[in-house]
């Protein structure tokens, strides 16, 4: 069940954290994984550590918010693995944990804002257009995004540029949802909570989460395989959290 023999997949991002835990689990269930990250050395981290446990990975280092990059790597990847069948867009900036966080919108500059919406929005954008038109002629394709619980809720002081990109994603993934349904596509995403590697240096940081404890990069890796699968064909269109029960809609 949720084999992914055969399967291209590309995750953006995936140099480190929840995209390097996606990425090393869709390599186990056989997936042909491209890593992508904006920064090489990470890709090529991320990709070794999968070849390591026998699995089959490619790093490609490209930035997902410039078109031109997007539709030369996809074309590439198309080149040497296949057409990509299942796309995660799991890179984004300017988060909850990073500095420009700390700062309310009032106190926040356009170039801060550009950023975020080039890297979280219009990287989702460029690659899922470019990876449609292959999806749309083979009559399959899964599209998986990564967002965040900011996006839903305003309860998070200092993020509002990001939230509005995360909101942005949720919103464009439904649609997208149901202009490609009759092609065999399924289009989701996933909302995440926090999910941190080490969070030693956060006051506190299971506050608010019933589970009790911050998740990890495996959490949201699991539900990403469910949906890359062909067992996920008649889930579409849906925004799942996974935080741990820190919000509940």
């Amino acid at each position: 069940m949720f084999q992914l023999n055969g399967k291209v997949a590309l995750i953006t991002g995936a140099g480190q954290n929840v995209g390097a835990g996606i990425a090393r689990a869709l390599a186990r269930q056989g997936a042909t994984v491209v890593v992508n990250d904006f920064h090489a050395d990470r890709a090529q981290r991320t990709t070794a550590e999968i070849q390591a446990t026998g699995g089959t990975a490619r790093a490609l280092s490209f930035d997902v918010s410039d078109f031109d990059a997007v539709t030369a790597a996809i074309h590439d990847i198309t080149e040497h693995e296949g057409p990509v069948d299942i796309l995660v867009n799991n890179a984004g900036t300017g988060g909850p944990l990073t500095p420009l966080a700390m700062a309310p919108f009032a106190r926040s500059s356009a170039a801060d804002w550009q950023r975020i919406f080039a890297v979280n929005l219009y990287g989702m954008l460029n690659c899922s257009r470019v990876v449609l038109d292959n999806m749309i002629e083979r009559r399959f394709g899964r599209i998986i995004t990564i967002a965040s619980g900011a996006g839903q809720t305003g309860m998070n002081i200092g993020v509002a540029a990001y939230a509005a990109a995360k909101s942005g994603q949720i919103g464009f993934m439904r649609h997208l949802a149901a202009e490609n349904a009759p092609y065999g596509i399924t289009a989701n995403t996933i909302s995440l909570g926090l999910v941190l590697s080490d969070a030693s240096g956060l006051p506190n940081p299971t506050d608010g989460i019933p589970v009790g404890r911050i998740g990890v990069p495996e959490d949201p890796a699991y539900l990403a395989v469910y949906l890359a699968s062909d067992e996920a064909s008649w889930t579409t269109g849906q925004t799942i959290g996974v935080n741990g029960g820190s919000l509940m809609l």
